[in-house]
């Protein structure tokens, strides 16, 4: 069968720097060859220098649809993206113009590839088939009043609106949670197999692409280290990095590891409720989460997984005082913390969050010693100035990384030490709680199991109590000592860790635990 698309001793490199080389590849009509590796080894950049979408110089040859790329002007180059390739990418939000409806972003996407204006009833098609209810209502929306996976099946429609050849999907579900990742990965497989349009996968979501694609390519440091069938390499890595990769990745059925031990309640939520007023002057108010409540011991790892929307991160900044309350309290050693506003320094010392993006919640113009000695300014006043660069160096130590890291900036870090230093920082209060809202779903395997790891070593050496906030099922059997499953605002499950998978009653969770297994 002829290839779409053929890389052959393909290579690139910026300034001098050889950042690939010598990857072979070849994606045949309606196949899906999926590229995973660690963080830097040059997956997106294999998916994206071949049409002249990153600032590397390309060398080698690459072929689509039987014509040569390296070397063609970025007019053609242009002309072959609008004509024959649709990019679906990580942050559907950023994918798209927040200004601009749904109906014109599809009416742009035909318009691109040189097609005529569409009627109405070709845009609802377009919504209808890549699963959106209501797809006439959806046309006049903005993407911010869409859900997370409306939004991915957004840029999916625009990604197909002109019939290409080849998709090339970069990270298209990591940013949602286990049951959208499962539709939308079905999406895009249906629509390749129907249309015969070949896909270039990206993701550093090792368990889930054995069932996306048929062929794996394993990439580290910018070269192929292991190729084959995706099922084959899933269960039988040959390379050391390969095991490596597939060791680090959190599965259902993996043996479960013991956790540190649990001590007194720290804190107890009852009847927590969260409601915010819906936009628009007659739209009436939102109930984010009803009537929780949950306890928490102290040295205890309490994960809080659902769907995108369920009020899983709504509530965890309510308990930490980082969000608002409508009602409800919350106990800490049985005194009752005030709401958001009336918190003292002391009950914020009590719980520090760790979150999704270092890059976002560190200050990029702050070298690390700054961020981690930050809260010592506004929550240990009882500590001497003079004795912060002693503590923020400890910090640094205790999430290993070396004291030469504090003079670094954000920019200066990987994604994992990034995420460190925030650890640092949340830690350098002497807090008794860590808040951690997907602290790790950003980050590759080796990464994400480093960081894991080093978060159970600090609550075991600490006594640290962790309330994890994640869409993983799979994360929070590897590390919590007890799950509850949020649907709607509320906890419709609650219970240890095996007895959750080994006898689960809540149709939600059964639902995350298919996606995800």
């Amino acid at each position: 069968m002829t290839a779409i698309l053929q890389l052959s001793g393909f290579a690139a490199a910026i300034g001098g720097t050889q950042l690939l080389s010598d990857i072979y590849l070849e994606i045949a009509a309606g196949e899906i060859v999926a590229l995973a590796g660690a963080s830097g080894s040059g997956k997106s950049m294999t998916a994206m220098t071949p049409f002249g979408l990153s600032p590397a110089k390309a060398s080698g040859s690459a072929k689509l649809d039987g014509e040569e790329l390296v070397g063609l002007p970025e007019a053609r180059l242009s002309k072959l993206r609008s004509e024959k390739i649709g990019f679906v990418f990580q942050q559907p939000l950023t994918a798209l113009t927040p200004h601009r409806r749904v109906d014109q972003h599809l009416q742009e996407a035909t318009s691109q590839a040189g097609g005529a204006r569409l009627e109405k009833s070709a845009l609802i098609a377009m919504l209808a088939q890549v699963g959106i209810n209501d797809p006439e209502g959806k046309l006049r929306q903005y993407p911010h009043r869409l859900s997370g996976g409306e939004r991915q099946r957004v840029v999916i429609a625009c990604a197909i609106a002109h019939r290409p050849k080849l998709l090339i999907a970069d990270e298209p579900t990591s940013a949602l949670d286990a049951s959208l990742r499962r539709e939308i990965m079905d999406l895009l497989i249906g629509l390749c197999r129907d249309r015969g349009m070949a896909m270039l996968l990206v993701s550093h979501d090792l368990a889930s692409v054995e069932r996306d694609a048929d062929r794996l390519l394993l990439l580290k440091d910018g070269q192929v280290v292991e190729h084959g069938e995706a099922l084959h390499i899933a269960h039988k890595p040959s390379s050391e990095y390969g095991r490596a990769l597939m060791a680090a990745t959190p599965k259902l059925g993996e043996k479960l590891t013991p956790l540190s031990n649990v001590g007194q309640t720290l804190l107890d939520a009852k009847d927590l409720s969260v409601r915010f007023k819906k936009p628009g002057w007659r739209s009436g108010y939102l109930d984010a989460v009803k009537d929780v409540s949950l306890q928490l011991a102290k040295g205890e790892t309490l994960a809080i997984v659902g769907g995108s929307g369920s009020g899983k991160s709504t509530l965890g900044r309510a308990i930490a005082g980082i969000g608002p309350l409508t009602s409800g309290e919350v106990r800490w050693r049985d005194e009752i913390l005030p709401g958001r506003k009336g918190r003292t320094t002391e009950h914020r010392r009590l719980i520090q969050p760790v979150f999704q993006d270092p890059a976002a919640s560190l200050d990029p113009r702050w070298m690390a010693a700054s961020s981690i000695e930050e809260p010592l300014h506004r929550l240990r006043t009882d500590i001497a100035p003079e004795q912060h660069k002693e503590i923020s160096h400890a910090m640094l130590s205790a999430v290993e990384l070396s004291p030469d890291f504090a003079n670094r900036r954000p920019d200066q870090l990987s994604g994992g030490q990034a995420q460190r230093v925030a650890i640092a920082r949340a830690l350098s209060s002497e807090p008794e709680m860590l808040l951690l809202d997907e602290a790790t779903s950003a980050l590759d395997p080796l990464v994400a199991d480093s960081i894991i790891r080093l978060l159970l070593k600090l609550q075991a050496e600490r006594g640290l109590s962790m309330l994890l906030i994640t869409h993983d099922l799979a994360l929070a059997r590897r590390c919590a000592h007890r799950i509850a499953v949020m649907e709607v605002g509320e906890i419709v499950e609650m219970t240890d860790r095996e007895q959750l998978f080994a006898n689960p009653s809540a149709q939600a969770t059964k639902r995350l635990i298919a996606a995800s297994g």
